[in-house]
């Protein structure tokens, strides 16, 4: 299962929509996951017509999309357990923070401090996919991949 990994997409704010290379790669994956921050309703809505979605609220949505979604959630697939949160406070501590709000998960997927990161520690694959149209605190615009073939799950960023 291949799986493009969202988050930060702040639309309207800094883009009117997602740049044509996410849309290309949607057509290649069998689900997306968006860690928050879509701000407004119409990618929400767009990214939900194109493919399974699984998403969490995050600090800069509309009301919408926070009556709709929950702050974090917890996604089976296969015999992966997926955490999803946007996350909050500084960045320096951000890992951290988005770990402690899950009990046993082979992954986090994250936003909120914009900078692409897929490592794994303790066992758990920690995935931001930064933001693909805002690079206000990051160097490049990107989104991740997270590939599942049953025996193990694994994560890449993907620069725009």
């Amino acid at each position: 299962m291949k799986i493009m990994v969202l988050s930060d997409t702040h639309i309207p704010r800094v883009a009117h929509d997602l740049p044509a290379t996410v849309y290309d790669e949607i057509k290649n994956v069998d689900m997306i996951i968006h860690a928050g921050d879509f701000v407004e309703r119409s990618v929400f809505e767009k990214l939900k017509s194109l493919k399974e979605l699984k998403a969490v609220q995050g600090n800069m949505d509309c009301q919408s999309i926070k009556d709709e979604l929950k702050t974090k959630e917890v996604v089976e697939i296969g015999k992966f357990k997926i955490g999803i949160i946007h996350g909050h406070g500084t960045k320096k501590d951000l890992m951290d923070t988005v770990r402690g709000e899950f009990g046993k998960v082979d992954a986090i997927v994250f936003g909120h401090s914009h900078e692409a990161l897929s490592i794994v520690k303790d066992g758990v694959l920690f995935l931001n996919p930064g933001s693909p149209t805002d690079n206000i605190f990051a160097a490049y615009n990107s989104y991740g991949i997270i590939e599942i073939d049953g025996k193990k799950i694994e994560g890449k960023i993907v620069k725009i």
